[in-house]
């Protein structure tokens, strides 16, 4: 079944402002950050940014290493693997 134009076209728009009314606006990020004031304090932000920029960076150190071993498998299986049409 072929969807025409207008379809196409409304099912598009309807996802991107799908999407941008998923995101906070100017006004609620206001509310978001006093809210993080009022709860954790002015002192203890620098400490809660830096557990999360920890956390964020072994995040990420955890995703390299098992990407490189992935790949590190990936290329030990193919040294061990014959070509094809190769003779014994």
């Amino acid at each position: 079944m072929l969807l025409c134009t207008n379809e196409i076209i409304m099912t598009f728009s309807h996802t991107i402002l799908s999407v941008f009314l998923a995101m906070p606006g100017g006004m609620e990020w206001i509310f978001i950050l006093l809210a993080v004031v009022l709860l954790f304090g002015g002192k203890k932000i620098p400490e809660l940014m830096k557990g999360i920029g920890k956390g964020v960076r072994d995040f990420n150190d955890a995703k390299d290493s098992v990407k490189s071993d992935i790949e590190a498998g990936m290329k030990e299986k193919s040294l061990v693997e014959p070509v094809s049409g190769a003779t014994k």
